[in-house]
């Protein structure tokens, strides 16, 4: 392979002919896409006009003929998903493995429970860095999932639960996404025609003209092959790709604001086009159950740790994997091109760990102080994490008296400016809510993440940084009663107990206010500066969300994927043989291997991509 390919350029490397997929000719899919959207008469001003600024990603080549090191001591500093990860892969291939973490199990992923407020012999209330969401578009997480035993039988796979429904609530108004089944049939351009305007059936609050466009971009996407996706497509923000800024204020905020809020809570003017283009196709064809996916909403049944991160650390501990908490990386040296040992400190004082491999899987913002001269002198290319940004994505639980009905599934409150998406968790939850936790008056929770911690609210004119805890508490149940039907009646001050901020939170409402765990985003050409879980220097691996994954995105599934190629690595680099972890690719059709091919032939040309029809921006 070229190695200045992206490695996914191969899945459109079958010989398909490029005038047709899947038998359905390119003109009557550029007719039925702006015909269901109301939007032929754009048809006299669309073109092939000249391709965006492409520039071609600028990737490491991959390490070979690497000596094999003898040992299978292994350090892992990070005790989130990657640590976890990779520590899985390893143990059940014989190595002698230790995690160390400074803060808690599980990182970002894991719940906790709100201190004093358990009684009655009742655990204390659960809360979390931020609600838990699977789509069924992820593969390697829950294929990890399905090798954790559970007490009494079973796996944690099964406390994966699907929910029914995907909502957003804008100024009163219901809209769902298509459920799964909705759409009957083989893929072709049809049916995904059909999925696409029913996902989008805001005409009436949006122009149907710029619905039309917002389709049309999505099939662009959709057949755009992989030279376009990762050097143009990655090159740009969302909001540039659908040309937001040309558009009406109801369309970005019910489309462009409300696409990537209720897939990744992801924000438009910083998640990269490519990124977002690739969740809204996986939850396509995850909906339309081709490729082996799943439902598209899942989440579990318990709260994280009790439904996953528990169980995973008895198992581990069950293949002899040893933990120790408290302890915090400080220091990797470096002796012949090689890590030598690692520095930790913890409640007794500092020491010293030594390994034959070892493995960084801590977050990015962690992992850059510790890439010192001495490491990067061996591979400079690590300088590029530098590079990474991160932003505010955290959590804050209400917890209700009684349940409201929002929606069996995860919401969305579209056109609200601190970007808030919630689960009502009690719904889903196998344990009663109001006899298992709290005080016996809390009978659900409604979990939000908060995205945008940036924007004035609606309340205090203040971004969520400079609020207080009451006044982010009070902003946000004022933007969720505006975004509902009836306002404040469906959420009642009556019926809210309390509310609890995720802790990594500190110092709100003051100069000193901090974010202890942010999170990766995906931000244009972040794909560029992102390394692969190997380094140059032989006995040192990555396996933390900023590893190039396969999902592209900071997430749970993303830094599983880099925990397994971490752990691969390991393999090749002791020599130890056997069999690699399994890495699993996103789906892609081959019924549209031929748009592939033609749009990377357009690519190299300098062309648009074909179904790139129309620039507002242009006269």
């Amino acid at each position: 392979m070229d190695d200045n390919r992206p490695v996914d350029e191969t899945r459109a490397s079958q010989n398909r002919p490029a005038e047709s997929a899947g038998g359905v000719g390119r003109r009557r899919f550029i007719a039925g896409a702006l015909g269901a959207a109301g939007a032929v008469a754009a048809a006299g001003a669309l073109g092939s006009g000249p391709a965006q600024a492409a520039t071609p990603a600028a990737r490491r080549a991959p390490r070979t003929g690497r000596a094999a090191a003898a040992g299978r001591r292994v350090a892992i500093f990070g005790g989130g998903m990657g640590g976890l990860s990779t520590a899985h892969e390893l143990a059940e291939r014989g190595f002698q493995v230790t995690v160390y973490e400074r803060k808690a199990w599980g990182g970002k992923c894991r719940s906790m429970p709100v201190p004093g407020t358990g009684s009655g012999g009742r655990q204390d209330l659960p809360a979390e860095h931020g609600f838990r969401f699977f789509p069924g578009f992820y593969q390697n997480l829950p294929d990890t999932m399905s090798r954790i035993p559970l007490p009494g039988g079973g796996k944690a796979f099964d406390n994966l639960v699907a929910g029914d429904q995907v909502a957003a609530f804008f100024n009163g108004t219901k809209f769902t996404l298509p459920a799964r089944g909705s759409i009957i049939g083989t893929l072709s351009p049809d049916s995904l025609l059909a999925f696409l305007q029913t996902a989008v059936n805001v005409v009436g609050a949006v122009p149907a003209v710029e619905v039309g466009y917002f389709l049309q971009k999505m099939i662009a996407f959709v057949t755009s092959g992989p030279k376009r996706r990762y050097r143009q497509w990655e090159n740009m923000s969302f909001s540039q790709f659908v040309h937001a800024e040309k558009m009406s204020k109801a369309y970005n905020e019910l489309l462009v604001e409300m696409f990537t809020g209720t897939l990744v809570a992801a924000k438009p003017d910083k998640a990269n086009a490519h990124t977002m283009g690739l969740m809204a196709e996986a939850w396509v064809y995850s909906t339309l159950g081709l490729g082996g996916y799943k439902a598209p909403d899942r989440l579990l049944n318990a709260p994280t740790n009790e439904a996953l991160i528990d169980p995973w650390i008895a198992h581990l501990k069950s293949l002899g994997v040893t933990f120790q908490s408290d302890a915090t990386l400080t220091r990797l040296d470096v002796a012949d091109k090689r890590i030598s040992g690692a520095q930790i400190t913890g409640p007794t004082g500092t020491g010293t760990v030594t390994a034959d491999h070892y493995v960084l899987a801590v977050p990015v913002e962690r992992a850059v102080p510790l890439l010192n001269d001495q490491i990067l002198a061996v591979d400079p290319s690590l300088k590029s994490l530098r590079e990474l940004t991160t932003d505010w994505m955290n959590g804050i639980m209400i917890y209700l008296r009684q349940p409201i009905d929002l929606a069996k599934g995860h919401v969305a409150y579209a056109g609200q400016p601190w970007a808030l998406t919630s689960i009502s968790q009690a719904q889903f939850w196998k344990k009663r809510f109001g006899t298992t936790y709290g005080n016996g008056e809390v009978n659900d929770c409604l979990s939000i993440d908060l995205s945008a911690w940036d924007r004035p609210g609606i309340l205090y004119g203040k971004p969520a940084r400079d609020c207080t805890a009451e006044q982010i508490f009070k902003e946000i149940v004022a933007q969720i009663r505006k975004a509902l039907p009836w306002n404040g009646i469906v959420l009642q001050d009556a019926n809210i107990h309390s509310y609890f901020i995720d802790p990594a939170i500190t110092g709100n409402g003051t100069p000193q206010v901090a974010n202890d765990e942010p999170l990766l985003i995906n931000r244009p050409s972040s794909w560029n500066h992102r390394p692969e879980a190997a380094t140059a220097l032989p006995n040192l691996f990555l396996a933390s969300d900023y590893v190039r994954a396969d999902v592209n995105l900071a997430t749970m599934e993303g830094a599983n994927e880099a925990g397994r190629k971490a752990a691969n690595a390991i393999l090749d680099a002791s020599g130890a043989g056997g069999t690699p972890a399994k890495l699993f690719k996103l789906y892609q059709p081959t019924e549209f291997n031929g748009f592939f091919e033609d749009d990377d032939r357009r690519f190299d040309r300098g062309e648009a991509a074909f179904f790139d029809l129309y620039d507002p921006a242009k006269p």
